[in-house]
C-alpha cells in the first residue's frame, strides 16, 4: 500500500505544482485554494508512505513523480518544448524511479 499512497501524493504534487503556475503569487483566490488543498493532500499520503518507505527512496520517486508530471503537463498545456533531449531526459527521470521501486526491497 505504501507504494500506492506515494503515487497518489506524486499525482497531487502534480496538482499543486501546475495549480502554483495559476495562482499568479497566490494573488488568485481559486487557484490558491486547489494549489494549498492539492499540496496538503499530496504532503499527507507521502507522510503514510514513509512510514513504511525508506525516506530517500520515497522523496526521490515523489518528487520524480511530479516533475515528470509537471513536464508533461507544460509540454501539452502551456506549449513547452518537446524536444528529443527533453524527453529523453524525462525517461531518465523515469528510469531512476523504476530503478529505485525495484531496488528498494519487498515494501
Amino acid at each position: 500500500m505504501a507504494w500506492i499512497y506515494l503515487v497518489i501524493a506524486g499525482i497531487f504534487e502534480v496538482i499543486w505544482a501546475i495549480g502554483l503556475k495559476y495562482t499568479e503569487g497566490f494573488t488568485k483566490l481559486y487557484p490558491t485554494i486547489v494549489t494549498i488543498v492539492g499540496m496538503i493532500i499530496s504532503f499527507y499520503f507521502l507522510s503514510i508512505a514513509v512510514k513504511t518507505l525508506p525516506i530517500g527512496t520515497a522523496y526521490a520517486v515523489w518528487t520524480g513523480i511530479g516533475a515528470i508530471g509537471a513536464i508533461v503537463v507544460g509540454m501539452i498545456v502551456f506549449n513547452e518544448p518537446k524536444d528529443l533531449l527533453r524527453i529523453l531526459f524525462l525517461l531518465f527521470i523515469l528510469t531512476g524511479i523504476v530503478g529505485l521501486k525495484v531496488t528498494s526491497g519487498n515494501h
